[in-house]
């Protein structure tokens, strides 16, 4: 059996990370993923503290198919120790881990594999995106404050569907892409 080993914080979880841990599996037969401890991403110098603690992080991956095994990443130093307690065969890291020395000294215990990351998302992203929409709702909510009262037609009825629709303005049911993503 060929175990693999991974490690992330998999906060806002995403198909990126979906993709990561599929074709992680697809080198292996058994998956386990480290998963870093509130804890320890306090502790990274201009980490994000998470979004989600570690237990939901963990329920979330558990279940996910391609996961086997879901331990706790609690320091830099216990790679190491897991690769020889859980008998890994290969370590799995995205793209953006390639040639550290957090990662590289692990070759002389296993194999060392770096994925290309999944483009157009990650969780600085969804971060980014999320914040942006919530500026821009509060700054609706500041303008729709400062209008006078009277001034808006919040109050006014609306005209029958069958009129929207023969105006062109039915609502639409597809949601636009987020900021950027057109």
């Amino acid at each position: 059996m060929k175990r693999i080993l991974t490690y992330g914080t998999f906060d806002l979880l995403h198909w990126g990370h979906i993709r990561l841990l599929k074709r992680a599996k697809a080198l292996g037969d058994y998956l386990v993923v480290g998963l870093s401890t509130d804890e320890f991403n306090e502790a990274k110098p201009g980490k994000q503290p998470s979004y989600h603690p570690f237990e939901v992080r963990k329920m979330m991956l558990e279940a996910i198919r391609y996961v086997d095994l879901v331990i706790p990443e609690t320091s830099w130093e216990q790679k190491r120790l897991d690769v020889s307690e859980y008998e890994i065969d290969t370590v799995v890291m995205g793209s953006d881990w390639e040639g550290s020395p957090r990662f590289e000294y692990l070759r002389e215990q296993c194999e060392v594999v770096y994925l290309p990351r999944t483009e157009g998302t990650s969780t600085s992203e969804i971060r980014r995106d999320l914040l942006f929409e919530a500026i821009q709702y509060k700054r609706e909510d500041e303008r729709e404050a400062e209008e006078p009262p009277g001034s808006t037609d919040d109050d006014a009825p609306l005209p029958p569907t069958s009129q929207l629709r023969s105006l062109g303005t039915e609502p639409e049911t597809k949601l636009p892409p987020p900021p950027g993503r057109e």
